[in-house]
């Protein structure tokens, strides 16, 4: 999807949570909306990207969106690392709020993803927990590029968006009738790897790269009406010939 244009900062608002509340009350795609969702993160927060994780029913945690393509590759390394602010959100059911990543505090609590992640310029880190009735489900990670913190307002939004997505993780598993959340999780895992698959035949075709190939799918999944699930599946059996690509506005 495109990002919201730049209209005051109470229209902005108004306009983000009407698309994210209008989505929750039709059929949609769980991933694809976590991923419109971490987009509009960056639309409405000060941060340059987002991304967010979910746990799995023995405690593993996999990531379900990014904003962009090589925050989800920092937060793919910091899951097989098992460090970062995402995954210490999950497992402590904490905030992690404004981590500075310029410190030697932060080089010693994540000795692998702090590097990294300062090689991509971020400058600090917030994590929102994904919280539903007394259990954590995920994190929505937020990385900013230059200094200063997210002040009270931003930090508040933020969590307001991380109960979204929890809601929308949520609202699938209310409508396959499961009774475990982490259950839903699965399904959005499954679905992923699809999507993955189908990015990457995708931009090998077309000779794009993956943030392109996924703005070529979710272009054709909303002129269609088909979920994202439903495009990548398309693409897989039939190949990617008759999508051209699509780049994404910024």
């Amino acid at each position: 999807m495109a990002a919201v244009p730049e209209l005051p900062r109470e229209e902005r608002f108004a306009a983000v949570f009407a698309e994210l509340s209008d989505t929750l009350v039709r059929d949609f795609d769980v991933v694809d909306f976590l991923h419109t969702l971490t987009e509009r993160c960056v639309d409405l927060l000060d941060v340059a990207a987002a991304g967010v994780l979910l746990g799995m029913p023995h405690g593993q945690v996999v990531d379900a969106a990014a904003s962009d393509d090589r925050t989800r590759a920092l937060e793919l390394s910091g899951l097989e690392w098992d460090e970062g602010p995402c995954r210490d959100c999950y497992y402590t059911q904490v905030p992690v709020c404004d981590v500075r990543l310029d410190t030697e505090a932060a080089g010693r609590r994540w000795p692998r993803f702090t590097p990294r992640a300062r090689q991509l310029g971020y400058t600090s880190v917030v994590a929102a927990p994904l919280h539903w009735q007394g259990q954590v489900i995920g994190a929505l990670n937020l990385f900013r590029d230059r200094r200063g913190a997210l002040d009270g307002s931003q930090l508040r939004l933020a969590q307001a968006l991380a109960n979204i997505a929890t809601l929308a993780v949520l609202q699938q598993r209310a409508v396959y009738e499961q009774t475990n959340p982490f259950t839903q999780t699965q399904d959005t895992l499954n679905t992923r790897v699809v999507v993955e698959q189908a990015k990457g035949c995708l931009a090998q075709h077309h000779g794009t790269g993956m943030d392109e190939a996924l703005a070529t799918m979710r272009v054709h999944a909303l002129r269609h009406r088909l979920s994202l699930a439903g495009v990548a599946r398309q693409i897989l059996d039939g190949g990617p010939a008759g999508l051209a690509p699509q780049y994404p506005e910024h």
